[in-house]
């Protein structure tokens, strides 16, 4: 992966917003854009970074863990905290405007933390090609002041990718993930076991060596969306993937031939829908 000096101008743009910022709490995943954000930050401001981590029923145990793991590693100060989305009768009820009261939810959350801990910035990972999609959350990331470092530098998700494999950061090549409630369609509730049927469908896919994954939730029906390339995996594998879904309560197991595209769940939404949310996110 190469690195043009158009990415090495926006990776020093990155450096000046955080060396200007002076102390930083980083709202820290372990995937790809937080983990470049956090390293990035350590090396412009040193210990004047707090990574926090946010468990969640939601999120998998192992991707937590893994977070932690990372942030021991860099040497870098860590937070654990606890958000209990299940208890927010808004984003149990699963409308399009779900991940907005998520990450309301979360955002006042680590701001409180911030404030308690004398943080004057609360930074995320949200980069340039996130503004394309329709994410309400990023509404709420606004209206709680929360910082998006690679937007401001103007940082894709490849630029990013190829910046911290330089880094020798693990995280360069790994999936993109998402919260597992963005798995079941708008309308239908949100229950743990369905989030626990996810999550467990999901890992058993990524251990047969399927890269990318998702599996949506319709019920009775499962949806499974895997890299174009990989297709043929599932159907090599296709008695084992029936029998461990048939196991976890599914009646039916399906392949989506489009394969794996973010957000495929919001392919139902109107584009009057994503242009309001896009422009109350501006």
């Amino acid at each position: 992966m190469s690195i043009t000096e158009v990415t090495r101008e926006k990776d020093r743009k990155l450096g000046e917003i955080l060396r200007n910022m002076g102390r930083v709490i980083v709202a820290f995943s372990g995937g790809v854009d937080s983990t470049f954000v956090l390293k990035r930050a350590q090396q412009e401001l040193g210990d004047q970074v707090l990574a926090v981590t946010a468990a969640s029923e939601t999120f998998p145990t192992r991707e937590f863990d893994a977070a932690a793991q990372l942030a021991e590693q860099f040497g870098v100060r860590l937070h654990k905290t606890e958000v209990k989305e299940l208890e927010n009768a808004n984003f149990v009820a699963n409308n399009p405007d779900r991940c907005y009261h998520c990450k309301t939810g979360l955002y006042s959350h680590l701001q409180d933390i911030a404030k308690e801990l004398g943080y004057p910035f609360l930074l995320d990972g949200s980069n340039v090609d996130d503004l394309g999609d329709y994410r309400p959350g990023l509404q709420a990331k606004n209206e709680q002041g929360v910082r998006s470092t690679l937007q401001e530098a103007g940082l894709t998700k490849d630029e990013i990718r190829a910046l911290s494999k330089e880094l020798g950061l693990s995280t360069w090549n790994k999936p993109s993930f998402a919260c597992l409630s963005s798995r079941i369609p708008y309308g239908t509730q949100i229950e743990k076991w369905k989030i626990d049927q996810l999550d467990e469908g999901e890992y058993f896919l990524s251990q047969l060596g399927l890269y990318q994954v998702r599996v949506r939730h319709h019920e009775k029906i499962a949806r499974i969306e895997v890299m174009p390339d990989e297709i043929h995996k599932v159907v090599e594998h296709r008695d084992a993937i029936y029998e461990k879904f048939s196991k976890l309560g599914f009646t039916y197991v399906t392949l989506d031939l489009q394969g794996y595209r973010t957000g495929s769940m919001n392919e139902v939404l109107s584009q009057e829908t994503k242009d309001k949310v896009k422009e109350a996110s501006l």
